[in-house]
């Protein structure tokens, strides 16, 4: 049996001008996804996938025959969502194959069992840490297998390889990671709130592609605050900081802050977090006035900033 764990992420800023090249301050979440491999029959894997909760997620079997062909056999009564998960599990496999052609023999079958940390809409990285673990499993670089099969600036799998808050750039097309410092005095004073929906990453990247403004202006002004953010010392300055930020993202997809759009009588500062429209929001404020407040407005998932992030 080998087993293979990574962590969640969680994208504090630069939040699609990360796959522009901004510099971004990324925290790896302690809530991630294990994976382990054991023997299974002869040309094939089982695979299962298991909730945070122990409740079977997905089923599929999928076929190794021919390892650069890997399929999904139809499993009785499954569902179609479930047979298009199974598909986009076998290309993630089959891309591990042709980085590491020795990963999956043919010869021998696989039993596969992955068990997620978190509930599947919170959008902590079930994909990233799956591709990670996978990587691990065959031996071969996590950011080459997700940009030969998916899109993405690859800050992900960063935080699913490290314990540490980390900056990410892309520089010609490199991941450049650099493990820093990044322990806030006011941290209790910093809040996850789960906005009730899951977003997708993808089509947020898409719409950031068609909308985007490239000007590399952008690009430096959310690097430098980056760099502020980091280097903040009072909440007030977090906060501002906060307020810069969402306006300048704002301006460049042309979608309005979550602060404006569903809570504008509140009195701290709000952030969204990755692909705006769903999973979790940062917003600061004393514990109780967090806690009336959401709960109240029907988004009862409010996580303090130490029970996230490493």
């Amino acid at each position: 049996m080998h087993k293979y764990r990574s962590n969640g992420k969680v994208l504090i800023t630069a939040e699609y001008a990360v796959l522009d090249g901004g510099l971004a301050l990324a925290l790896p979440s302690k809530y991630g996804q294990s994976l382990s491999v054991g023997k299974g029959d002869t040309g094939q894997i089982y695979w299962t996938a298991y909730r945070s909760t122990g409740e079977l997620w997905f089923k599929a079997i999928l076929d190794i025959t021919n390892p650069v062909q890997i399929t999904p056999i139809p499993i009785d009564n499954s569902l179609d969502k479930e047979f298009e998960k199974a598909k986009t599990l076998s290309k993630i496999l089959v891309e591990a194959q042709k980085l590491n052609p020795f990963f999956i023999n043919p010869k021998d079958g696989y039993s596969v069992e992955t068990r997620l940390d978190f509930p599947t809409n919170w959008g902590l990285g079930s994909s990233s840490t799956l591709i990670t673990n996978i990587a691990s499993w065959a031996g071969v670089d996590p950011y080459v297998l997700l940009w030969n099969g998916f899109s993405g600036s690859g800050y992900d799998i960063a935080c699913a390889q490290n314990d540490k808050p980390l900056t990410y750039q892309l520089q010609a097309n490199q991941p450049i990671i650099d493990l820093i410092e990044f322990n806030p005095t006011f941290k209790d004073c910093l809040f996850f709130v789960h906005l009730n929906q899951k977003q997708n990453s993808r089509e947020g990247i898409k719409r950031y592609k068609t909308l985007k403004d490239k000007e590399s202006r952008l690009i430096k002004q959310i690097s430098q605050l980056t760099v502020e953010f980091i280097q903040a010392s009072s909440l007030q300055q977090f906060e501002n900081l906060i307020q810069v930020h969402e306006r300048y993202i704002a301006s460049a997809i042309h979608l309005t802050p979550v602060k404006e759009k569903l809570f504008s009588d509140y009195k701290g500062a709000i952030k969204s977090l990755g692909a705006w429209g769903g999973d979790f929001i940062l917003v600061t404020g004393s514990k109780g006035y967090v806690q009336n407040y959401f709960q109240v407005k029907g988004y009862p998932t409010i996580i303090p900033y130490p029970d996230m992030v490493y």
